[in-house]
C-alpha cells in the first residue's frame, strides 16, 4: 500500500479510472432522468392493416393495459403480444416513431374454412378462433392436421374444377381416410390409399357416367380397384361398374 501511494503513474491511472466511472454514472443518471420525462410521453398509437377486424375500444384497452412508460421505456414485446391475442390478428409489428408515436402494423388472418365446427383455419393452415358470418368450406380432422387438410383441400379444389365442381366439406378421419362433399350435394368417399389415382379415375369417368345420368348422385365410393360405386336416391341399390372389385379398399 505504501508503494502505491508513492507510485505517481499508478495513482494517476486509478484517478482517471475513477473519474471515468463517475462520468459514466453521471451520464447514465442523466439519461435515465431524461427518458422518463413527460416530454417523451406517448402521444399517438397508430394501427394499420386490419381496420375491419379491430375495434377502437380493443385498441384503447390494449393501450391502457400494455403501454407503460415513455417513448424510450415502454415494452414493445408486451404490446406486440397484446395485439396478437386479438381474434383476427395473426402477427403484429410494433415500432417506435419519433418523437412520441407508436405504429402497429397488423397482419390479419385470411380465413380459408371452418375447422371442426368451432374455429376457423387460415390460408396458412393455422387454426384460430374468431367470429365469421360469411360462407366458408368446412374442414374436419384430428387435432394437429389443419395444415394437411388445408393443403389437400387446394389439391381437391383444383382437380374438381375440371368438372365444374368444388368441395364444400373436406374430412380427414382418425384413420387418415378422406371424404369430400361437393357443392352439388354429392359425397365422395376417397379413402386413404391411392388418393390421387382414385380421384383422377373418377374425374376421367365423370363426364361419361354420372354427368349424363339426369339424376342426382348422392354418394360415390371411389375405394374400388378399377372403378367406383354410385348411389342414386331413386334407386334402391348402388350402380357399380362391371370392372369394379367386389369390395372397396380403405
Amino acid at each position: 500500500m505504501w508503494a502505491l501511494w508513492h507510485n505517481a503513474p499508478m495513482l494517476n491511472r486509478v484517478s482517471d479510472a475513477l473519474a471515468a466511472a463517475a462520468a459514466l454514472l453521471a451520464c447514465y443518471g442523466a439519461i435515465r432522468f431524461a427518458i422518463v420525462q413527460p416530454v417523451f410521453a406517448i402521444r399517438e398509437l397508430r394501427v394499420t392493416g386490419a381496420a375491419e377486424h379491430i375495434k377502437a375500444e380493443q385498441v384503447a384497452a390494449l393501450a391502457r393495459r400494455d403501454i407503460r412508460g415513455t417513448f424510450f421505456t415502454f415494452d414493445i414485446v408486451r404490446l406486440r403480444n397484446g395485439f396478437e391475442t386479438l381474434p383476427w390478428v395473426r402477427k403484429a409489428d410494433v415500432r417506435r416513431q419519433w418523437p412520441n408515436s407508436i405504429e402497429v402494423q397488423i397482419e390479419a388472418h385470411q380465413p380459408l374454412a371452418r375447422w371442426n365446427k368451432t374455429a376457423l383455419v387460415n390460408v396458412q393452415g393455422e387454426v384460430f378462433e374468431a367470429a365469421h358470418a360469411g360462407r366458408l368450406p368446412v374442414f374436419s380432422g384430428p387435432d394437429g392436421t389443419s395444415f394437411e387438410v388445408a393443403a389437400q383441400y387446394e389439391i381437391f379444389r383444383r382437380s374438381l374444377a375440371a368438372i365444374g365442381r368444388e368441395p364444400v366439406q373436406v374430412s380427414l378421419s382418425p384413420r387418415r381416410a378422406w371424404q369430400l362433399r361437393l357443392d352439388n350435394g354429392m359425397t365422395l368417399e376417397v379413402g386413404r390409399e391411392q388418393v390421387p389415382a382414385r380421384l383422377a379415375r373418377f374425374l376421367a369417368a365423370y363426364p361419361h357416367t354420372i354427368a349424363p345420368m339426369g339424376r342426382k348422385a348422392e354418394y360415390v365410393d371411389l375405394r374400388y380397384a378399377n372403378g367406383f360405386a354410385v348411389r342414386v336416391p331413386e334407386f334402391s341399390t348402388a350402380n357399380q361398374p362391371a370392372k369394379s372389385a367386389a369390395r372397396p379398399k380403405a
